[in-house]
């Protein structure tokens, strides 16, 4: 049976495609997986030599230089060779012939790989009539996203390619969007590439793939994680981050992950494993044994994949705490707290300078906090400014009214029209990004950069407007040093460290939507002593005053204590 290409009647499409096609490694996204890793990928997934592999069907959807390809065929042969039962080689092409399907867009590199399979069937004792018959059967040129769904396959493996949907031709991701479901808000490509792969699956089959995790617990991964809550089981999570999973350096967080196309069970886990190729076989065998038994490096955990909820994967050993607070705490925002971010321009080198250089009208210029002011721990103001174009109404000023402004503007405009949110409204070309409200200058605030290695959160009076970097929280209950000492703390690292996308070298991204999923009490329910010590801990900022403090204020038990303390030692390691 064939994997046909459709016909696409739009011109337009393959178009968009031919430039896909011909695109640079760099555009596509194209990474290469260690062939350790891909061992013991496939050795997750089920794809073993001492299985009848003849009578299986791979699919890579994604084959690029065939880092799984050439693995795959290896382990068809072996089996295939050992259970010949007086089988020449010349019924191989009859046997094998719908075993593997390997798909591939760019042209360039699908012709070299396809010429290095025709030479490795060769060295298998195919001669090349038959190598080119399999060839044909099993590689195809194309975009796997508009390929007709006319095969189940037992197996799914490889690694998809990394694309953002900016740097895809408008009408190709238009007609993405209109096949696949789980294509949400800024989605990356791998997550229809997932969609589409489960798609394909035969019953009892499984997925595996090795790409970024950010799907898994970001917004746009939402419908993706809600399809295999719905219909399939997350059956294994490994956690690379920090591994040499790639023969290049990647800076998006890697995972494995099985999914099978079975009812929904726990979910086994094991975290940044030694890629070492022995190392790798064992590790396989205890994830992939009947029963869970006592190797170190794997855990199980329960109802991993619940509706569209985020995956709590990578700190099992806290999940059982943050569960608890989520039911006994409201959520930060409902406890009197606002979280918000900072201001983006589209142009920093216009709309951001000097305060006292911008030679705008005083009320149309507001001093500006960045990432850099907070280094310390404490504001410490470089004396920076950022240009206001809005009003007290949130319209854009007229600026005839403003004529320091609108000369300042003229002289850079070039470079603000260049802009896409000018060219999207060029009426209010001067605009920056996001709305500046004034009044947030005098509001105090506490201060939280997007990415660190530990919770930095810095105290801000009243007296600066935040950057766009730069995450922050006011509130009218709570004393901000006193919340100052609870984000501090290992409580709220667990959360973040569970919920959030975690980046190369071990940091974490405090975003918006990570801080409002933090539980707290109601101020008015924290009592009196305890306010003053959380207080004191926040203005000292002081690591193990805020620990101790907040671990009476959610009055953690021993073993809450010890998980937190065992986390925090593996990160200060």
């Amino acid at each position: 049976m064939e994997f046909q290409l459709p016909l696409l009647e739009r011109p337009e499409i393959e178009a968009a495609i031919a430039t896909v096609a011909e695109a640079e490694a760099d555009f596509r996204g194209a990474i290469f997986t260690r062939r350790e890793v891909v061992d013991f990928i496939l050795d997750l997934a089920g794809y073993t030599s001492d299985k009848p592999l003849y009578e299986f069907r791979i699919l890579e959807p994604s084959m690029g230089g065939g880092d799984f390809l050439f693995p795959v065929i290896d382990r068809l042969f072996e089996a295939y060779n050992g259970n010949r039962s007086g089988r020449g080689a010349s019924d191989a092409v009859d046997l094998l012939g719908d075993c593997i399907v390997g798909v591939e867009v760019h042209r360039e590199t699908f012709a070299k790989t396809r010429a290095s399979v025709l030479e490795y069937l060769q060295s298998k004792g195919l001669n090349a009539k038959q190598a080119n018959a399999l060839c044909k059967r099993w590689l195809r040129q194309g975009d796997f996203l508009l390929l007709s769904q006319d095969q189940n396959f037992t197996h799914v493996v490889g690694n998809p390619p990394y694309i953002r949907q900016e740097l895809i031709p408008d009408v190709l991701m238009a007609e993405y969007r209109r096949r696949y479901s789980t294509i949400y808000d800024r989605a990356d490509i791998y997550v229809p590439f997932i969609e589409q792969s489960l798609s394909l699956l035969a019953p009892h089959g499984n997925l595996a793939f090795i790409c970024a995790d950010r799907w898994m617990k970001n917004r746009y991964g939402g419908p993706l994680r809600r399809l295999i809550a719905d219909k399939y089981h997350l059956k294994h999570f490994v956690d690379m981050v920090d591994t040499d999973a790639f023969h290049s350096d990647v800076i998006a967080y890697p995972a494995i992950m099985v999914i099978g196309q079975e009812k929904p069970a726990a979910t086994r886990i094991s975290l940044r494993p030694t890629v070492e190729a022995k190392n790798l076989r064992t590790l396989a065998k205890a994830m992939t044994a009947p029963k869970l038994g006592k190797d170190p490096r794997v855990t199980e955990i329960q109802h991993v994949a619940v509706a569209a909820e985020p995956w709590m994967l990578t700190a099992p050993d806290q999940l059982g705490l943050v569960r608890r607070l989520e039911a006994e705490y409201p959520a930060l925002e409902k406890a009197g707290c606002k979280v918000g971010i900072g201001v983006a321009t589209g142009a920093d080198q216009v709309f951001i300078a000097p305060f006292d250089a911008l030679d705008v009208e005083p009320d149309r210029k507001l001093p500006l906090v960045m990432t850099r002011d907070i280094l310390s721990g404490s504001v410490e103001w470089r004396g920076l400014g950022v240009i206001n174009p809005f009003g007290p109404d949130g319209k854009l000023v007229p600026l005839s009214s403003y004529p320091k402004l609108a000369r300042y503007l003229d002289q850079h405009g070039a470079a603000i029209k260049a802009r896409h949110v000018s060219k999207k409204n060029p009426q209010g070309w001067y605009r920056t990004i996001d709305r500046i409200y004034p009044e947030l200058v005098s509001v105090p605030k506490l201060l939280i950069p997007d990415i660190k290695g530990a919770a930095h959160i810095v105290y801000e009076p009243g007296e600066l407007y935040p950057h766009h970097n730069l995450y922050f929280i006011t509130s009218t209950q709570w004393d901000l040093h006193a919340l100052q000492a609870v984000l501090l703390s290992d409580v709220t690292r667990a959360f973040i460290t569970l919920y959030s996308t975690k980046m190369r070298g071990g940091y974490l991204r405090f975003q918006a939507q990570y801080l409002r999923r933090l539980r707290l009490p109601q101020w008015s329910d924290v009592p009196a002593a305890l306010r003053k010590t959380l207080t004191k801990a926040g203005q000292l900022r002081d690591a193990s005053a805020c620990n101790a403090a907040t671990e009476l204020l959610y009055g953690l038990t021993p073993n809450e204590r010890m998980a937190l303390a065992a986390n925090h030692d593996a990160n200060v390691a």
